[in-house]
């Protein structure tokens, strides 16, 4: 196995998998925002494992891992690894679903999601909740390694109602994932209050006691990448994850762009529309598009308006339509 978690030269920065938002057509944009050297590696949405598994819903849950051509070779380019990122709960299906993705998708990597804290996942005992069932998880990370070349990693939290992260992060070693991705919140802690990066220096101090090998990121409230180089000195970790840190700044992998003019931000939101209509029309809600116009339209006169006109538009040539008699 090529392990690429281990071949990187630190710091090393990553974009998470978010639902509804690191599709083919987001990740294409941040890539394109990037300075050279800054972004390491981008997930895809969650994708499940049931889902992959089954013959009726196997079509629109496989569109989580669609690649357009121009992301791959912005991948290429710029030397960024693009993992598939699975949930569930039974090895046996990770098992299939590992070895049907190493087989027909071009992915760098794949890893495991026990870190979603979402109610609905949590309660049929996938993701996070996993760090209460410890002998399924390894029994999954073992399946899914065996059914693959590529390195399987796994992201996770530090605990369920409180922290745990010596015994849970003890636990997973023992089964040797390419890298640990730990995000500083239990799962009862959702987003609320501050990601606890003590605990994740924790885990890099079990790590180092057993097994040194292994790298672990951290992940949880970095808004700039000063912060991420800051808590990557402070707590040893290899590497840090951004997650709402990108809703702040879509610009977040070229920290020397300190001011991004109103033109620019209204041309990137236009070529976003654009991608994401020629990538995802009529299969996705165009409303989703919406989410992503507030983080464009920000930090410049006029962009509250801006902002509120756009959530009335309807479909995307009211978008282009818009702008078009904004710049009459």
């Amino acid at each position: 196995m090529n392990n690429f978690w281990k071949e990187f030269k630190q710091p090393v920065f990553s974009l998470a998998p978010m639902e509804d938002v690191t599709d083919t057509v987001f990740r294409e944009i941040v890539m394109g925002m990037a300075a050279p050297g800054k972004l390491h590696v981008v997930f895809t949405e969650f994708t499940s494992v049931e889902g992959m598994n089954h013959p009726v819903g196997r079509e629109r849950v496989s569109e989580r891992l669609i690649v357009n051509d121009s992301e791959r070779e912005l991948l290429q380019k710029q030397n960024i690894k693009l993992v598939a990122q699975i949930w569930g709960r039974n090895p046996e299906i990770y098992h299939n679903i590992a070895k049907t993705i190493t087989e027909n998708y071009q992915f760098d990597g794949i890893d495991i999601n026990m870190g979603c804290p979402v109610k609905k996942v949590f309660k049929i005992g996938a993701c996070s909740a996993l760090i209460g069932e410890p002998n399924l998880a390894k029994e999954i990370i073992l399946a899914t390694k065996e059914a693959t070349h590529l390195p399987v990693s796994v992201k996770t939290r530090t605990g369920i109602k409180e922290h745990q992260t010596g015994e849970w992060i003890s636990n997973l070693l023992e089964v040797e994932p390419a890298a640990i991705i730990l995000h500083g919140r239990t799962q009862r802690m959702q987003s609320e209050g501050d990601a606890n990066w003590e605990e994740i220096a924790k885990a890099v101090q079990v790590r180092n006691q057993f097994n040194p090998k292994i790298p672990i990121h951290g992940n949880g409230d970095v808004f700039s990448y000063e912060k991420g180089l800051k808590r990557i000195a402070e707590t040893g970790v290899d590497g840090v994850m951004i997650g709402r840190g990108i809703f702040q700044n879509p610009w977040f992998f070229m920290p020397e762009k300190n001011d991004v003019s109103k033109d620019e931000r209204i041309q990137k939101l236009l070529e976003h529309t654009r991608l994401f209509e020629k990538t995802w029309s009529p299969h996705k809600n165009f409303n989703i598009l919406k989410r992503f116009y507030k983080i464009y339209l920000n930090s410049f006169e006029g962009a509250a308006k801006l902002r509120a006109d756009l959530m009335n538009v309807k479909n995307y040539n009211e978008v282009y339509s818009y702008f078009s008699s904004c710049h009459k």
